[in-house]
């Protein structure tokens, strides 16, 4: 895999609930226009846990569609059980897929021996290589720096995606796979220079449903030695970064696209529009950046 920018695609909806493909297609559109390095749907993001089984192939079958092979496509398994992973494992490989992302399971509270069955039991019966996803605010519990290294001595298993904050966390993770042939990605916009600069693969990013083009740069110029120019680029969207991800994900994203024409800001329940005031400060921060 390689370094760079992977945008956490959101699933548009119709305003009576239904999805919307012909939306699907023309943020898929937008995201290979802007040359990202790749696209990271059925995530979070992409409420992938409030979709049926048909929807998620279909909005893979779509993806897959419009990219062409043009850049990696990575789906998540959102997946509580194992049997669960490794079934979504084998439907996105059969679906087209490039690499697989899969969260720590949530809800059950596995401990960390758990957590390493968990993976290289999928990794081993998966076609497709596997990105761990840690994301302890999702799941209620955080893969360690020391168990995320033992798992990638796996050679089915090429990175992660980690949604920790923490830097401390994210630089050991990056110290003790230095060996292997494993990148580490951060989950979190307002980490993604700081990563990179320390020796990151790059992000899975949010915030690329919106400005796909400056998480591409913010990873390419950092790689270049071109930090400067990233750097600027990290302070001048960092208030963007943060307000994308107001409330709960992907509220901020897709009240950010519907002021941008793009989408309808439709959520599927229990997931309710963004708050009034917080979509105030989105609209002043958009307006700022040149966005509508």
């Amino acid at each position: 895999m390689k370094k760079g920018a992977y945008t956490l695609l959101i699933t548009p909806f119709k305003e009576d609930g239904s999805l919307d493909e012909e939306g699907l297609r023309k943020l898929t559109r937008r995201q290979i226009k802007a040359n990202i390095h790749g696209l990271a749907p059925l995530g979070v993001t992409g409420e992938n846990t409030l979709l049926t089984r048909e929807e998620i192939k279909t909005v893979l079958k779509l993806v897959v569609e419009e990219v062409n092979g043009r850049f990696p496509i990575i789906p998540d398994t959102c997946a509580m059980s194992l049997n669960e992973a490794i079934e979504k494992a084998k439907l996105y490989a059969d679906y087209g897929a490039t690499y697989c992302a899969a969260y720590v399971p949530f809800f059950v509270l596995p401990k960390q021996d758990g957590i390493m069955k968990f993976y290289e039991e999928l990794a081993d019966k998966s076609e497709i290589p596997i990105i761990m996803h840690n994301g302890a605010g999702r799941t209620g519990v955080n893969m360690t720096p020391v168990t995320a290294a033992l798992l990638a001595k796996h050679p089915n298993i090429i990175g992660i995606k980690d949604g920790n904050k923490l830097l401390d966390h994210l630089a050991k993770v990056i110290c003790l796979t230095k060996d292997e042939d494993f990148l580490v990605f951060t989950g979190k916009d307002t980490t993604a220079f700081p990563l990179v600069s320390a020796g990151g693969g790059g992000t899975f990013t949010v915030a690329g449903n919106v400005v796909p083009e400056v998480m591409k740069n913010i990873v390419d110029w950092t790689l270049l030695d071109k930090k400067e120019e990233a750097e600027k680029l990290h302070r001048d969207y960092f208030s963007l970064f943060e307000a994308v991800r107001f409330e709960t994900n992907p509220m901020g994203t897709k009240a950010a696209l519907g002021m941008m024409g793009l989408i309808s800001e439709t959520l599927r329940l229990p997931l309710t529009p963004l708050s009034k005031e917080k979509k105030e400060i989105l609209k002043e921060i958009m307006k700022e950046r040149g966005l509508i």
